[in-house]
This record gives C-alpha cells, sequence and structure tokens, in this order.
C-alpha cells in the first residue's frame, strides 16, 4: 500500500508508492554530449564570456586567458541585475520589488566533457573552496538575503549548456524552499532546544535504513519522504549553520562524500540528470532583516546540500496538489546505493 509521509523540513507530504515502482537498472539511461566547437565555457573561448571574477590557474596566468583550471564569471544573461536597489513597493494589491541581485557561473573545468564524478576529490575540493569564495564575496552586500549554488547535469535537469559548470545566484529575498526549511528549523529549537537536522540525523544514523553514504564528517541519506526516487541530502555530522565558515578539512571531506555519491548514482544509474543545490545560511547581515530574526540561525540551523536524480518528471498531479508520487522508497535506493562498489 502506498504511504503519505511528512517531510517536517518543508512541511509537505510525500506519496511513497513502491507498486509503481520498478527495478533499479530500469532507470539506467545515458547522456552524451559531443565538444561543441562554439562552447562559450571551453578553454580558448575566453573572450566570449563576461571578465572573470575569479579564476584559479598557474602563476603568471594572465587574467581571461587559457590555462585556467577553473573561472568564475557573470551570467551573460543573468536573471538579476546587480545595479540598483530593491525599491520595494505596493502596486495596488499586489507587491513589487526591482529584480537585482547576482548571476554568475563557476566553469567547473577546460574538459568540456569530464562528469563531476570523473573529478578527483581534490578537484572537486576546488570547485568547493570556490564555492565558499563567491558566498562570502556576495554576502558583504546588504542587499542580498540569500546566496544559492546549484548544478544542472543534463537537459532533463535544465542544464541549456553542456561544458560543466555551476550557478550562483544573490537575491533580494530568502526564497519560499529556504524560508519554509529556515522556519521549521527555528520552531523545532523554540520547542525542543534542539536542532531539528541533527535530530533527523541522528536517527538516520541509529536506524541506517536510509544511509547512502558516510565519512568522517558528512553523511548521505535518502530523506524518509523523498520526493524523487534516490534523492538525497548531505549533512555535515557535527552541527554547522554556514557553509561559507567551514574549516578546510570539512570543505575536503565534503569533495570526498560527493565524489562516492555521485559515483554510485552513475552506477546505480547509468548517468541520470540531476540537480544539486547547497542550502546554506542566509545573509544575517542583510540591511532590512527583520529584528531578533536570526538570534538563533547559529544553534537552530544546519546547511545541507540536496542531490536530485531527475528520472521522473512532475505531471498534473504533482503540479495541482503540490504531492510528489516517489516510485522507489528510500529505503530501497539507499541499500542499492550502499551496494555500489567506488573505485
Amino acid at each position: 500500500m502506498p504511504e503519505l509521509r511528512h517531510d517536517p523540513i518543508q512541511r509537505r507530504w510525500v506519496i511513497i508508492a513502491k507498486e509503481r515502482g520498478a527495478r533499479p537498472l530500469q532507470f539506467e539511461g545515458e547522456l552524451r554530449f559531443p565538444r561543441n566547437s562554439s562552447c562559450p565555457f571551453c578553454e580558448g573561448m575566453e573572450g566570449t564570456t563576461p571578465l572573470e571574477i575569479l579564476a584559479l590557474g598557474p602563476p603568471g596566468r594572465q587574467p581571461n586567458t587559457p590555462g585556467w583550471e577553473l573561472r568564475v564569471v557573470p551570467n551573460k544573461y543573468p536573471a538579476l541585475q546587480v545595479e540598483g536597489n530593491a525599491d520595494r513597493r505596493g502596486v495596488g494589491y499586489y507587491d513589487v520589488m526591482n529584480g537585482i541581485g547576482a548571476h554568475e557561473v563557476l566553469i567547473e573545468t577546460p574538459r568540456h566533457m569530464q562528469h563531476m564524478a570523473e573529478m578527483s576529490p581534490e578537484q572537486m575540493a576546488r570547485i568547493f573552496f570556490a564555492y565558499q569564495a563567491r558566498l562570502v564575496d556576495l554576502k558583504r552586500d546588504p542587499r542580498f538575503k540569500y546566496v544559492i549554488i546549484f548544478k544542472n547535469y543534463g537537459a532533463d535537469a535544465g542544464a541549456t549548456i553542456a561544458h560543466p559548470h555551476t550557478q550562483i545566484i544573490a537575491t533580494p529575498v530568502t526564497p519560499r524552499t529556504v524560508s519554509n526549511e529556515l522556519t521549521s528549523a527555528r520552531e523545532h529549537f523554540r520547542l525542543k532546544e534542539r536542532c531539528l537536522f541533527c535530530d533527523i540525523l541522528t536517527q538516520e544514523m541509529e536506524s541506517g535504513a536510509r544511509l547512502a553514504a558516510l565519512t568522517d564528517h558528512f553523511a548521505a541519506i535518502c530523506p524518509y519522504a523523498s520526493r524523487f526516487p534516490y534523492e538525497l541530502m548531505i549533512l555535515p555530522r557535527v552541527h554547522s549553520f554556514d557553509f561559507a565558515g567551514e574549516r578546510s578539512e570539512i570543505v575536503q571531506d565534503l569533495s570526498k562524500i560527493m565524489h562516492i555519491v555521485l559515483k554510485r548514482l552513475r552506477g546505480a544509474l547509468g548517468d541520470p540528470p540531476f540537480n544539486f543545490i547547497f542550502h546554506t545560511a542566509p545573509n544575517t547581515g542583510h540591511s532590512l532583516r527583520r529584528s531578533n530574526y536570526w538570534d538563533t540561525i547559529q544553534y537552530d540551523w544546519h546547511w545541507h546540500v540536496e542531490i536530485l536524480p531527475r528520472m521522473t518528471q512532475p505531471a498534473g498531479f504533482e503540479w495541482g496538489t503540490g504531492l510528489h508520487i516517489n516510485p522507489v522508497a528510500p529505503e530501497v535506493a539507499a541499500d542499492h546505493l550502499r551496494k555500489v562498489q567506488v573505485a
């Protein structure tokens, strides 16, 4: 019989319909992206992108020239514009504000075809350190309330350029998904004086049924109310509220567990399209933050990463109800991932 499972973080119900599932091998698929000679993110095409914000490369390399290991550039077609002020105002019943923010692209590698699962943990760590650097810099701007870091891999996950890249967007509002999580975490702390994520992690570690991978500093779990087949959440095992402030050894261990889970997803499912999203602390230095709003955030918030393989697509029922139908129970997904051997 299907189950409705409640997610206490997002406060949503998810339907786990095991009967609709099939063997994991039926989800196998492979995406191949041929190199495009006009790819703006490839080495040698630096003149086709806006000027670098950040780059890693050998000593003596000149900005905006070949020889880089990774680059961060403004998005050529940004969702938000960095110039101006929010100017929030009413238009009749409605609220409106200017679309200020920052929209950046982190080009992860000069190699057009390199999947993140093929990167070494050291290469992945360089990417995560660059995430940190951009978070710290963008949070200095008091106009921005939140900075989201996300990756789309594959057309079905929303990628429009095949070359490996991540997007970083700073917004003048706190996105609803994050706001729901922050509210749930804050209310749980006020009621129990404990972190909601720590409580969930303790239970998942004790059970082990939905534990997909473990390193010294991180745990990867298939959430109890997973919306998508093989959905994963990666959490620091010791309470921490802000990825931007993590120590070097923590970032390096994050690259290790990401390397493991991406390899396992690829081994289990072929080459699925996926999204990953960093859920880190909002900008507590925002110029218009509410009084006392973040007083307990260092205790109640717990940063984490979501990985969402895209083997199913929301349809009319999901859009009409907000309920997700997941044909693979998270216990089955976690068991399958644990059995995948990682070289």
